[in-house]
């Protein structure tokens, strides 16, 4: 991206979507869940109210100059830092993006909001809604995602299948199997169950290739989510690597990478597909004292300290 954004990231190259600008609207890390297995590390403001957590108006001034200088990606995506349902202004963003381009709009979501009717009809605006569901019930959910005090697992799934009642849009879960936590065969059939109340359009099976928010949180091995995926109806799919297309390297620079390994910490590699640059590239700029390594599954991944 030609310009620095607080607000703005990308476009980075994601599994499900292609190369997806983001918007972040909550700060670090601001969420009504603190799941264990987050890459963006332990919630440092577990909250369930909505504010304007940032400002609108800064947030429509970043789109405005990333249309006029860039404007290329196959979506713009509502994702980063903590739950984009929280941010009180999401449906006038929502709109805002919707008159000034054609660009469809994503809303990557924990569904903890959805009993809401006031964030139902927000997200009705979207083209694709992605909730989460990892959890059969309330001690798994408790276990696993770790929720604000007073949210329900009946909320949850209550409010996920209010929703796909009126969502005309595309509907996705997203399963996140952890070893020895929710991804025994038994416990990944109270998921299905429950996901099939949902009637989503898609399911996808996850696990915690990068660096999690507690070590415990250990990833499944891909073929074990591959024979998992039947369970699911629809039939689940494994969320692959995503193998980037070249992008743009115009202004690469640390604070850039920074701001990318800030919401999704990354190998040289995932970094080097996102700014269409070889690794040999960026590996100079990581050595930046803000950044520290983790291994994980045989690859080094960079995050923020």
């Amino acid at each position: 991206m030609p310009s620095a954004y607080r607000y703005l990231f990308g476009p980075v190259p994601s599994r499900r979507l292609g190369r997806s600008l983001g918007i972040d609207v909550t700060p670090f890390k601001t969420c009504s869940f603190d799941c264990v297995f987050c890459q963006c590390g332990c919630t440092t403001r577990l909250v369930m109210e909505r504010e304007e957590l940032v400002p609108i108006e800064e947030i429509c001034a970043e789109i405005e100059q990333w249309l006029k200088e860039d404007g290329k990606a196959d979506c713009i995506t509502f994702a980063g830092s903590g739950e984009p349902t929280l941010y009180s202004r999401l449906g006038e963003l929502i709109d805002f993006i919707k008159a000034r381009t054609a660009l469809p709009v994503i809303v990557l979501s924990n569904g903890s909001l959805l009993h809401r009717i006031a964030v139902r009809d927000e997200l009705l605006k979207a083209d694709i809604v992605k909730v989460s569901l990892s959890a059969w019930d309330d001690a798994s959910f408790k276990m696993i995602n770790r929720p604000v005090p007073g949210l329900s697992f009946e909320q949850l799934l209550a409010g996920q299948r209010d929703f796909r009642n009126v969502f005309a849009g595309k509907l996705w879960i997203e399963v996140f199997l952890l070893d020895g936590i929710n991804a025994a065969p038994e416990q990944v059939k109270k998921i299905a169950a429950v996901a099939a109340e949902i009637r989503p359009d898609k399911i996808h099976l996850n696990t915690s290739v990068r660096p999690p928010a507690e070590a415990a949180a250990r990833p499944v091995a891909k073929e074990k989510l591959e024979a998992l995926c039947a369970l699911f109806s629809p039939q689940a799919e494994v969320i692959a690597s995503f193998t980037a297309d070249a992008g743009s390297a115009a202004g690469l620079n640390v604070e850039k990478l920074i701001d990318l390994i800030r919401r999704h910490p990354s190998t040289a590699g995932q970094l080097a597909g996102s700014f269409g640059v070889t690794p040999a590239t960026i590996i100079p700029l990581l050595s930046d004292p803000r950044l520290q390594i983790e291994v994980r599954g045989g690859e080094t991944y960079y995050k923020c300290r």
